[in-house]
């Protein structure tokens, strides 16, 4: 008696319990992937930060090397010394992980500041830190009462080291075209200049609004003010405007030699909108740090007088 062929219903049976157990497979190795990767993603996720803020800080360039400044005050190619140290070096000194880690955590403190401008750590402020970035690094932290920011301290060994500031770094977010935006913005310890800029988080259209994340256009912002100068080149810092403007066009044509170009960066062709969520990010995100811009600003004010007057006594 000969073989009967399968039926047509068996047959579809078992392609369809097939085409489950593939779908069921597929979904198990992708789900275990995705698990197995989301430790190293989010660790290079906090790696790019770091050297995104090391970037505007002018520790490090776009390129990988650290940053150093020469007897001029120029920035140059720097090195890693064991005990944390940058020394000069040349282009081929190219940074480690590991280095820019150790450099991230000796030279940039994160500190927290408040309504009236002080200065308070998160132990003092019964905070913990990971959570805290965990949970307000989207909608903002300038949005909240304890606001963060950290404090650029200087590329010495000395104990006392910790008391110097070479600079501030303040985290920036808003919404450019098509999503928010996340960077950072680093001034002098004079809390007026700009020493660099970074977008670390964007998702503007590529060859337009995604330049402000390339270094070319980085570039421009730094020896820029954050507080507009008035019409007479003095600064109120009470009431004057906070931020830096991205112009539709050349600051040049627009403002000329004028106060505000000194506040003022040129616009990227093509990309207006996302020009204009940078010139919002920087002024929400400065006008909440208001209160320790002027605090910091006061006890500059206050310390050069006494330098002045210790200069005449030793005279």
């Amino acid at each position: 008696m000969s073989e009967q062929p399968p039926s047509t219903s068996t047959s579809n049976r078992s392609t369809i319990i097939f085409m489950i157990v593939l779908s069921f497979t597929c979904a198990m190795i992708l789900s275990l992937l995705a698990s197995a990767l989301a430790i190293p993603k989010a660790r290079a996720k906090e790696l790019d930060r770091s050297k995104q803020m090391m970037i505007a800080a002018k520790l490090l360039d776009h390129s990988g090397h650290f940053l150093t400044k020469d007897e001029k005050g120029n920035y140059i190619p720097a090195k890693f010394e064991k005990d944390g140290l940058l020394v000069p070096g040349s282009v081929n000194d190219i940074a480690t992980e590991k280095e820019m880690l150790a450099i991230y955590n000796k030279r940039l403190k994160p500190l927290l500041t408040n309504d009236k401008g002080e200065l308070i750590t998160f132990q003092e402020a019964k905070i913990v830190e990971e959570d805290y970035i965990k949970n307000f690094k989207k909608t903002g932290f300038y949005k909240q009462s304890y606001k963060l920011l950290y404090k650029v301290l200087p590329n010495e060994t000395d104990e006392k080291a910790k008391d110097r500031v070479e600079g501030w770094v303040i985290p920036i977010n808003g919404l450019g075209l098509w999503d928010a935006i996340y960077g950072y913005l680093a001034i002098k310890p004079d809390v007026v200049t700009v020493t660099g800029i970074t977008w670390y988080d964007q998702k503007e259209t590529p060859g337009l609004g995604a330049n402000i994340a390339d270094a070319p256009w980085q570039a421009l912002f730094p020896g820029k003010k954050i507080f507009q100068e008035n019409s007479n080149g003095v600064i109120d810092f009470k009431s004057a405007p906070l931020g830096i403007t991205v112009v539709r066009g050349k600051v040049s044509e627009v403002y000329g030699n004028s106060p505000k170009s000194k506040s003022a960066v040129d616009g990227m062709a093509g990309a207006t909108l996302t020009g204009n969520g940078v010139t919002d990010a920087y002024r929400d995100v400065l006008t909440a740090y208001r209160p320790f811009l002027m605090r910091v600003q006061s006890e500059n004010k206050t310390k050069n007088q006494e330098n002045s007057v210790a200069q005449k006594v030793d005279r």
